[in-house]
């Protein structure tokens, strides 16, 4: 939690990670549990994108993955390296604007 310059308490909004895979995919599997320990140590929300149900994802990602997005910024590809998933997360939350306190 942050205070705004109007004296507001603002949480930071938590990163979106979006996780690009297909069934049966093992180094997906292995990419989400290392990832989902960091993702709620960072409060951030996972979308897991089945990429065949959808032909241009299928065409576009072919056999490359898992692919993992932080926001818009490509975070990993086929392999997660822990710490540095760790860093981009933090650098993902610095830079993320504020939101009100309800």
């Amino acid at each position: 939690m942050v205070r705004h310059n109007t004296g507001k308490l603002m949480h930071k909004a938590a990163p979106v990670v979006t996780l690009y895979s297909r069934p049966g995919c093992h180094l997906c599997q292995e990419a989400k549990a290392i990832i989902e320990p960091l993702l709620a140590e960072f409060g951030a929300t996972l979308y897991e994108v089945n990429i065949d149900v959808d032909p241009d994802l299928a065409a576009q990602f072919g056999n490359d993955i898992p692919v993992i997005f932080i926001g818009a910024h490509k975070a990993a590809k086929h392999r997660v390296n822990p710490q540095h998933f760790r860093r981009q997360l933090q650098e993902a939350l610095n830079s993320r604007e504020p939101s009100p306190s309800s």
